[in-house]
């Protein structure tokens, strides 16, 4: 469990940061729980384009030690992590008195939408996260109604694109875990992993070898073409990402 140790006034934004129409999210800072370098990106992004500050967390232990130190507005916690599942930081972060304002789940499985909800989430942020528009509105909505400028706000129309050398920085990961496998314990994560690079980078080859391979171990069937399969498109997609 989660204690509440940094102090944070959370007094209401002063008149100028609430008046940028392109910056609605001038003075909030988001805390990004996330493996993944290329989804990370896009929220920095995300964060740049609306005026907010980020900062990083890879796994929930990470987040544990960011959280003991300051107070985040918002955090952004993807639910399959390297060492356990996001569902129980959201609910560690919903119990904390003050609560945070806004706690928003991110997952590459549409479907974990429920569990989230369940966990205390505020919304939810299916990947690939790139439109300016509904990461603002999905903050925006959470915040508390003296933390957001009242009146109309033009939507922006922007789509992100984050660099691609994140998206080469996640298939050497997921490379590396795969090379050091000794066993199939290694497999749900890399399937859940895999899945979200590759919605994040509209992979859809890579996607249906990563479900392939969490259908295949769920019904207990043998892994070992999926996983031949899975290190040939990484290797693939790896040399043709060094031919740039």
């Amino acid at each position: 469990m989660l204690t509440q140790t940094a102090t944070d006034p959370q007094k209401p934004l002063p008149h100028w940061q609430l008046s940028l129409p392109r910056r609605p999210l001038s003075g909030l800072t988001v805390l990004v729980v996330e493996d993944s370098r290329f989804a990370s990106e896009a929220v920095r992004l995300l964060c740049l384009k609306s005026g907010a500050r980020i900062r990083r967390a890879d796994c929930l232990r990470s987040a544990t030690r960011h959280l003991r130190t300051y107070r985040p507005a918002v955090v952004i916690v993807d639910l399959g992590l390297p060492d356990g599942c996001g569902a129980q930081l959201i609910a560690d972060l919903n119990a904390l008195e003050p609560r945070l304002s806004v706690i928003l789940a991110m997952s590459g499985d549409p479907d974990r939408r429920a569990e989230a909800l369940a966990a205390g989430a505020d919304g939810f942020l299916p990947k690939p996260v790139e439109s300016l528009a509904l990461f603002q509105q999905a903050i925006l909505s959470a915040l508390p109604p003296e933390r957001v400028a009242s009146g109309l706000r033009v939507l922006p129309d922007d789509v992100i694109h984050p660099d691609r050398s994140g998206l080469r920085d996640d298939l050497a990961h997921v490379a590396e875990v795969l090379s050091n496998a000794r066993d199939t314990t290694a497999v749900d994560y890399i399937a859940r992993f895999l899945a979200g690079v590759a919605r994040s980078s509209h992979d859809a080859a890579l996607e249906a070898a990563a479900a392939a391979l969490a259908s295949d171990h769920l019904a207990g069937h043998a892994l070992a073409a999926d996983l031949a399969r899975i290190s040939s498109l990484i290797q693939d997609r790896l040399s043709r990402a060094s031919e740039i």
